[in-house]
């Protein structure tokens, strides 16, 4: 991102909820109101036989799905349209790089099949996962066709297609990369991806997509130069301090973007007690966690139908449950203007897990004035902090903000207080 868009405040645009390409840019404006300065695309390739967007046919053709009739899919005027809008918009545009595997349909198995993995018949390897609790239960993504990006015997004509399609997104204006299972693609690989793309162009940024895997293999990633990490902040519950730990051990690799749901999971609204305050309380925790934040479509309209990559269409946009548009825009102009809340930061607990709430202070690694936050972990109850409960850290800050209810005023801070269900508070000196 550009040095005036150092904090990547992402919405995630999801293309199966559009009917075409064309009704993409309808969304900017609003986009832009409420704060973002960057927007997340998913795949918007010809996709195969499965029709998911990330099992990729043909990186050189749009998905037909997103085309009006007489539209070609060759025809990439009509996403740089798009890219072009988001410019005048300001918001700066970030795509999927899927490189660790195309559909198993895929134009190149046929005209590159030296860069697959083949099994001892001959048959392209399809990716799969067992589960830990139960080794037999395999599941195999027979749609997906897995790329040998270290040993393939055309190692150099592989790792040149993959800088020529970024490349070629990059002379389109698309500067943002989220690098999808980024620990499935070797680092020598990554290293000289991102340094290639930003030879061409130092404003350049890679996302690496990590969720899911085992700390060492993001580890193995530190020397390549990713931008940003996405962290697990989604999952916390607030009653042991691994999320800390983690977060601590990532950011000496790489800054990280936290989300409250992303296209991967479960709608928050979805989950009881699926309240307005309990849609503002995990937003408000992701945005002041980590450097970065995300929010996908339909989340400040309390969508509640998860985002489907495969089948997905304009008619899973729910009715909007309730509105926070103008809320989330007073969380992201926080976020800018406290420096503290922008940057990585250290975090340390300051009282006990097992406790009701939790008292957090966020700590910069460049000199920015550190904050504190009160965390009701109910989500439905009040919980009451009396004075002698209130850490020292605390009564050295000066105003207070309820990010869940005010964001925008700064109080006095009381001697003791009672927080609302599903609260937190900001402290700052």
């Amino acid at each position: 991102m550009k040095s005036s868009q150092a904090i990547p405040i992402i919405y995630n645009l999801f293309p199966r909820h559009f009917k075409y390409m064309d009704d993409w840019e309808s969304a900017l404006p609003r986009i832009r109101e409420m704060g973002f300065n960057a927007v997340f695309v998913n795949p918007f390739h010809e996709t195969g036989f499965s029709g998911s967007l990330y099992a990729v046919k043909d990186y050189y053709k749009l998905n037909p799905l997103f085309l009006k009739n007489g539209q070609k899919t060759t025809d990439f005027s009509i996403l740089q349209k798009f890219i072009d809008t988001c410019k005048a918009e300001k918001l700066e545009i970030i795509m999927d790089l899927v490189i660790n595997h195309t559909a198993v349909d895929s134009v190149l198995t046929e005209s590159h099949p030296k860069w697959y993995r083949h099994d001892e018949n001959g048959k392209l390897v399809s990716p799969y996962a067992i589960d830990p609790g139960a080794p037999g239960n395999i599941t195999v993504w027979g749609d997906l066709a897995i790329i040998e990006n270290e040993t393939s015997s055309d190692k150099k004509g592989l790792w040149a297609y993959w800088d020529s399609l970024i490349a070629y997104f990059q002379k389109m204006g698309i500067l943002g990369f989220r690098c999808d299972a980024a620990y499935q693609v070797p680092a020598p690989l990554w290293t000289f991806l991102i340094a290639s793309a930003k030879k061409r162009n130092p404003e350049t940024i890679f996302y690496a997509e990590t969720l899911g895997c085992k700390m060492s293999q993001i580890e193995a990633l530190a020397p390549v130069g990713f931008d940003f990490l996405f962290n697990s902040s989604k999952w916390w519950t607030f009653d042991q301090s691994w999320l800390i730990e983690q977060h601590e051990a990532n950011a000496r690799i790489a800054p990280s973007v936290g989300f409250a749901e992303s296209h991967d999971t479960e709608r928050c609204a979805g989950n009881p007690p699926g309240t307005e305050l309990v849609q503002k309380f995990r937003y408000a925790f992701s945005a002041v966690f980590s450097q970065g934040v995300l929010m996908p479509q339909g989340f400040e309209y309390g969508a509640v139908t998860r985002m489907d990559v495969v089948r997905g269409t304009p008619a899973d946009v729910d009715k909007q449950k309730f509105d926070i548009s103008s809320w989330v825009k007073e969380i992201n102009a926080l976020k800018q203007r406290i420096p503290v809340l922008g940057d990585e930061g250290q975090w340390q607990a300051l009282c006990d897990y097992s406790l009701p709430f939790l008292f957090l202070k966020k700590a910069s690694r460049k000199g920015q004035k550190p904050v504190v936050i009160a965390i009701n972990k109910q989500l439905t109850n009040d919980t009451v902090v009396e004075n002698w409960m209130i850490p020292h850290d605390v009564k050295r800050c000066s105003k207070v903000i309820q990010l869940v209810r005010s964001p925008g005023v700064e109080e006095a801070i009381p001697d003791g207080f009672i927080l609302d269900p599903a609260d937190i508070l900001l402290f700052v000196e």
